[in-house]
């Protein structure tokens, strides 16, 4: 049986696509870390060392390559490390937790010591949080420099390092130059008024599957997917605009309209959960193809992923009205709470035909509000009510802090919402890969054939214990069949 660095030399050898961001390579005799897929002479194997992140190459004394570009490469799977308390702290440092650099706050957020998580950190990963928040946004600020035309006082404050002096201090001891040096080795020549910043993914990537998803889903007025576009207002750090996103063969194109730097990357993290960016398809196929069902639907949808949320309350307030009516209906019922509650955005957006117009509103403005007027039936007005009072209450949160058990007892606690509603929450806000909303119709339709009773939920259950921990990929396969119907 091969060794784990044997598979990566072997990788690292034939410039292996596959492995692009899931480990990186110290050239010790040039003391630059590079991706498995750099162009350049590949160094001897003597001279080399695996990293399981960019952050403990760069721990480990190395500098990024300005040829492959590390910070291009695909982002570190959430589950990149096999603690769940890893997991959810790569969650939150990609949100901004480490931000401050306050090790203790993010710790506790956790339920651990700190000293713990630098330890689980160090073992999973190969480098401390500090370290995987120093690289993100050394990262990003790189991309910034390379991708658009914005001021280094903006991409100083947009990738968090506080000051232009620590900025240039950081990018010159990394790079060997400084920012603006970075910038004419680059050639960028884009407007600082209009910006798009590129999201890399993992290959395959199946992006109009996503956009349909979206699409039948968008609540009017605040989603739009058009001419293979996603557009949807947003509301960070104070300002209102719209995000606009595209595919841009490898990347996701991200434009932003009236939302200024400083929410910058808060924005990109966002969006790259939304669309599920840093799944790493061939270890979902690895496990769902052992089911002979999933394994003909990924034949056809191999670039299966799990749509995100922008907003975890926006998202449970839809799965209710979604409870036992279509999708079309639920869609409209959301679309009637945008227009009478939510604020209004007024920014303009070339090249379509109906941009959104509506943030959706925020729980304190539904605590009291009269959604029975705008055909929504009793006893899920009253349910909305209820989850907008524990929301604004801090009893019901939607990070990736708690255990997803957490959640599911917070959510289920609340009269009118079952399993079915936390699982799909689960799966969707707090990004759960293994969430499964067994009782689902359409997962249940999907195993149906001739002679045969369907299956039961907890028949499902017992069959979906062999997809663990993807079943929420397997669900969305099921939804997507002929078979199945949209969750």
């Amino acid at each position: 049986m091969m060794s784990t660095n044997d598979i990566y030399e072997r990788a690292r050898l034939s410039r292996d696509a596959r492995f692009d961001g899931r480990f990186f390579v110290g050239v010790r005799t040039t003391g630059i870390y590079c991706r498995p897929i750099c162009p350049a002479n590949a160094p001897k194997s003597e001279n080399v060392t695996f990293y399981r992140t960019a952050a403990a190459a760069s721990e480990a004394g190395f500098r990024p390559c300005l040829r492959c570009r590390p910070e291009c490469a695909p982002g570190t799977p959430a589950w990149a490390g096999t603690s769940t308390t890893v997991q959810r702290g790569l969650r939150l440092i990609a949100e901004g937790a480490l931000d401050d650099g306050d090790i203790e706050a993010l710790a506790d957020k956790l339920g651990v010591t700190s000293r713990h998580l630098r330890r689980l950190f160090s073992k999973h990963l190969g480098a401390s949080p500090q370290a995987v928040a120093h690289t993100q946004r050394l990262h990003f600020a790189k991309n910034l420099i390379d991708q658009t035309g914005l001021s280094m006082q903006d991409i100083s404050i947009a990738s968090g390092f506080g000051s232009v002096r620590r900025f240039n201090d950081t990018i010159k001891k990394t790079y060997g130059r400084t920012p603006r040096e970075l910038r004419r080795r680059r050639g960028t020549s884009v407007s600082s008024s209009a910006f798009s910043v590129q999201l890399p993914y993992r290959a395959p990537f199946d992006w109009h599957r996503l956009l349909g998803f979206f699409a039948a889903r968008a609540t009017p007025g605040v989603e739009h997917v058009e001419q293979g576009r996603y557009l949807r207002t947003v509301s960070q750090g104070g300002e209102h605009g719209i995000i606009d996103v595209r595919d841009f063969g490898g990347n996701l194109s991200l434009q932003l309209h009236g939302i200024g730097t400083k929410s910058l990357i808060t924005v990109v993290q966002r969006v790259r959960s939304l669309f599920d960016l840093d799944a790493s398809a061939s270890d979902v196929r690895s496990v769902l193809s052992g089911d002979e069902v999933l394994r003909r639907l990924l034949r056809n949808a191999p670039g299966i992923r799990v749509p995100g949320a922008w907003d975890g309350f926006e998202l449970t307030v839809r799965a209710i009205l979604g409870q036992q009516v279509s999708v079309k209906a639920a869609t409209t019922l959301a679309g009637r709470i945008a227009e009478r509650y939510g604020e209004p955005v007024d920014v303009a957006v070339e090249g379509v035909n109906a941009a959104p117009k509506r943030l959706f509103p925020e729980p304190q403005r539904l605590l009291r509000a009269r959604l029975e007027n705008l055909g929504i039936i009793g006893s899920r007005a009253r349910t909305i009510r209820d989850v907008a009072k524990a929301t604004v209450a801090g009893q019901l949160v939607f990070d990736a802090a708690q255990a997803p058990e957490q959640f599911r007892a917070a959510l289920t606690a609340i009269k009118g919402i079952g399993d079915w509603t936390a699982e799909y929450v689960a799966m969707r806000a707090l990004k759960y890969p293994d969430a499964f909303p067994a009782s689902d119709l359409g997962l249940l339709r999907a195993f149906d054939a001739p002679g045969r009773e369907r299956l039961k939920p907890a028949e499902l259950l017992d069959r979906a214990e062999a997809w663990r921990p993807w079943r929420a990929y397997a669900a969305l396969l099921l939804w997507g069949s002929d078979e199945g119907a949209g969750g």
